[in-house]
């Protein structure tokens, strides 16, 4: 016999990389995962998992378990939301996703504060740049700043955020003035790789010249914000980032605006919804909470410092 708790164990292991992985998710011992595995497979008489040295391969029957239990848990877990709407308590798990600086910055806060608000709720946060995690429906809420492929979620604007042209004075000092976008190819460029994103080829608009690209050749890259940034700041390049990152050095000036009269595509702090039971009673609540949070926008560097 299969249990709901079989279920939801086997739709976790599904999703991961690994049985470590997958510990990591159950807050178990990866030895735990493998007996309980066992166990399972031995009462369904089938095998539900192959080992390989890429990782773990769903049999057919793991495809078909995975596939009819996540039905079956959304079922469940929709129909305890519907019961659970009759009353004024926020109760369920809700799942967030987020990118990691962001994440940790700003919603791992207000996660803290809605769990010390909401006792019967239980919260899951996971960091990850990864851009499959855009397309997974293993999450309630998944935030999102940037441009967005074709999605079947539900989108909703958290803030507004701009991408900006900076670098340390101390990369400037003595080096070629810039006019124009083209001139950058002249320059020292720090490039971010990130998502699915061409990050070679920046583009930029401007309220009196046509929109332009440049194809760059970073003289360095990372796929980490937190790295990117330490680079610029020790003047080893010009970088694009997004403004909540590097607002405050801007302020102090230990970065500087770089051709301010141009302009990066705008990069909104999104949050995007599971679309296939709709917004739940404790994902609406989050989102007032992070909505409030961000309002007014935190990192917003007035226009006259630009």
């Amino acid at each position: 016999m299969i249990t709901s708790d079989d279920l939801i164990f086997f739709t976790a292991l599904s999703s991961s990389a690994s049985l470590a992985d997958a510990a990591r998710k159950l807050n178990v011992t990866p030895p735990a995962i493998s007996q309980r595995l066992k166990a399972l497979e031995e009462r369904t008489g089938v095998r539900l998992v192959e080992r390989t040295s890429r990782g773990l391969h769903l049999t057919d029957e793991g495809e078909l378990m995975a596939r009819e239990g996540t039905t079956i848990i959304d079922s469940i877990e929709h129909l305890g939301e519907r019961l659970g709407q009759r009353t004024s308590r926020v109760r369920g798990k809700l799942r967030i996703a987020a990118p990691y600086g962001f994440g940790r910055e700003y919603v791992a806060p207000v996660a803290q504060k809605f769990a010390c608000q909401h006792p019967e709720a239980t919260v899951a946060l996971e960091l990850s740049d990864h851009p499959n995690v855009l397309s997974s429906d293993s999450w309630d809420i998944v935030i999102h700043i940037g441009s967005l492929d074709p999605t079947n979620r539900l989108i909703t604007t958290l803030a507004s955020n701009r991408r900006m042209l900076c670098a340390a004075p101390a990369y400037l000092e003595n080096r070629p003035a810039l006019a124009s976008p083209a001139d950058l190819q002249g320059h020292r460029c720090l490039a971010l790789r990130e998502n699915n994103e061409d990050v070679t080829l920046w583009r930029f608009s401007h309220p009196r010249h046509e929109a332009t690209t440049v194809r760059v050749k970073p003289a360095m890259s990372t796929n980490d914000g937190t790295i990117m940034r330490s680079w610029a700041l020790a003047g080893l390049g010009i970088m694009v980032r997004s403004e909540w990152d590097i607002a405050n050095d801007i302020a102090s000036g230990a970065l500087v605006p770089v051709l301010a009269d141009w302009h990066c595509p705008e990069a909104d702090v999104v949050a995007l919804l599971s679309a296939r039971h709709g917004r739940t009673q404790r994902a609406s609540v989050f989102l007032e909470m992070m909505r409030h949070s961000l309002t007014p926008v935190p990192w917003r560097v007035p226009t006259a410092m630009m």
